[in-house]
């Protein structure tokens, strides 16, 4: 008997080891899906972009403008859409990161970016650098015909 309660208490040692590496490594995976999550702010400085999360995919809006307004003092708009229902939309608030999957490690992808300075829409993917570093590239049809910007995070 000696020898099945020390079999056994090696396989519940084993049993419970292996438990808590799946936990682990559900939590870290947890973490590092949702490490693109916050507030960054574009490569010229002139807005700032808040991450978020709906269900398992992840979308982006514009929060903040460095310069809000148009010249004439109104708020800036969608003007350069080809949309002429979306001309009027407001840039402050416009969803543009949308449908991104985590496709592991530090990648994001199978997502869109809307372009308001060119009412464009590209396919694109981010790559987290760093946890205050993000590699955003649109492309049309493969991502060697693109471009990539890096975002900062921001407070």
């Amino acid at each position: 008997m000696k020898i099945s309660n020390k079999i056994m208490k090696s396989l519940n040692f084993k049993g419970i080891i292996l438990l808590l590496l799946l936990f682990t490594s559900t939590y870290i995976s947890a973490q590092t899906s949702d490490a693109v999550l916050g507030t960054w702010l574009n490569d010229t400085k002139e807005a700032k972009i808040e991450i978020f999360k709906n269900g398992n995919k992840y979308f982006g809006k514009i929060i903040w403008l460095k310069i809000p307004n148009d010249a004439n003092g109104q708020a800036k708009t969608d003007t350069h859409n080809s949309d002429s229902k979306l001309k009027l939309r407001k840039i402050l608030g416009l969803q543009i990161i949308q449908n991104f999957d985590y496709a592991g490690g530090n990648l994001w992808d199978n997502g869109k970016i809307y372009d308001p300075k060119n009412g464009k829409t590209y396919s694109c993917k981010m790559t987290l650098i760093d946890k205050n570093n993000l590699e955003v590239r649109g492309f049309i049809g493969i991502s060697i015909l693109g471009r990539t910007t890096t975002w900062t995070r921001s407070n």
